[in-house]
């Protein structure tokens, strides 16, 4: 299934959500609502908002409340992304120029902080404190995330457990978000709430380990071709973790040496032929559709319906995207 097929349980609604999300960005200063409009241009694929959707009707019905909650997630996302941006001096996002590379850093930082503050209001103003709670719940975990990946980062020490500890903060804490709030909106049923926020968290895992797998196998290049981004900046994912796991003590000391020193293209080369000698993207890909069959038992609670079969086939999905 494509992802518009994915979506056709929900179509109906997804109108409603834009116009929630349009009208909760809009601020009368005009700079600031150049920047909010020039961003609703970079419209991305919607992921957050339409799990929220799926996992309200799969748990019973769409209501304004799940508008409420897919707004809040939208928000919260969008606003990492301008930070994320901030941080890692990126000048694009889905293929426009960035907000810091346009309006520069200090702007970047404050629509950022706007975004942020307007998802957090639109709980507030609607009495949705558990919503509220949820989601700060994500942001901290967001945080965490991305702190100890930068500390691994610097000490060049990575195992699989801690890998898995980064990308379920920094990832799947918020797609496990979506899926919660989603089914908080519609049920009252606690084992609902459970199943999908378990849900989200093994989706967005995958979502990660297949982003980890592009920069080996070339998923992630417009050429075809590996591009080696995560070893320039020095982030151990899972398949070079696994191939350290299988390698001798004196080939990790060696490639941890040129990943260091910072590698070109010809030492990315090296690097790229180290992961796949030891098959660790056929390892991390056999370990995501493991975790996919996890990720779809945990709907087995709920009944048959057109939204359980659209969150069957994200989970595959997620495993089978090109980009």
């Amino acid at each position: 299934m494509t992802l518009g097929d994915i979506t056709k349980p929900i179509q109906p609604y997804i109108e409603d959500f834009d116009n929630v999300l349009k009208e909760q960005m809009r601020s009368n200063v005009l700079l600031l609502d150049t920047v909010v409009r020039y961003m609703l241009r970079q419209r991305g694929k919607r992921i957050r908002p339409l799990l929220v959707l799926l996992s309200a009707a799969v748990s019973g019905e769409v209501s304004r409340r799940t508008h409420i909650g897919a707004t809040m997630v939208e928000l919260l996302h969008t606003a990492s992304l301008v930070h994320d941006d901030v941080v890692d001096e990126s000048n694009e996002r889905r293929g426009m120029a960035s907000i810091n590379a346009v309006w520069k850093n200090k702007i970047a930082v404050l629509v950022g902080d706007y975004l942020l503050s307007r998802g957090l209001l639109i709980a507030v103003e609607n009495g949705e404190y558990d919503f509220l709670r949820i989601t700060s719940q994500a942001v901290r975990r967001m945080s965490e995330g991305e702190l100890l990946q930068i500390q691994k980062t610097r000490q060049l020490d990575m195992d699989e457990a801690t890998y898995f500890r980064i990308i379920s903060d920094k990832t799947a804490s918020l797609i496990s978000t979506c899926c919660e709030i989603g089914a908080a909106s519609a049920s009252s049923n606690p084992a609902h709430h459970q199943a999908l926020k378990e849900y989200g968290e093994i989706i967005g895992c995958v979502f990660q380990i297949r982003d980890d797998t592009f920069d080996y196998s070339g998923g992630n290049s417009l050429i075809g071709k590996p591009t080696g981004n995560d070893v320039q900046e020095k982030k151990l994912t899972l398949p070079l973790v696994y191939a350290f796991s299988q390698a001798s003590k004196q080939e990790t000391k060696d490639i941890l040496k040129v990943i260091k020193a910072r590698p070109g293209k010809k030492d990315v080369r090296v690097i790229i032929d180290f992961v796949k000698h030891y098959k660790g993207i056929e390892y991390a890909e056999a370990k995501a559709a493991d975790m996919i069959r996890e990720a779809k038992n945990k709907l087995s609670i709920f009944d048959n319906s057109p939204a359980k079969t659209s969150l069957l086939h994200f989970a595959d999905y997620s495993l089978q995207r090109s980009m």
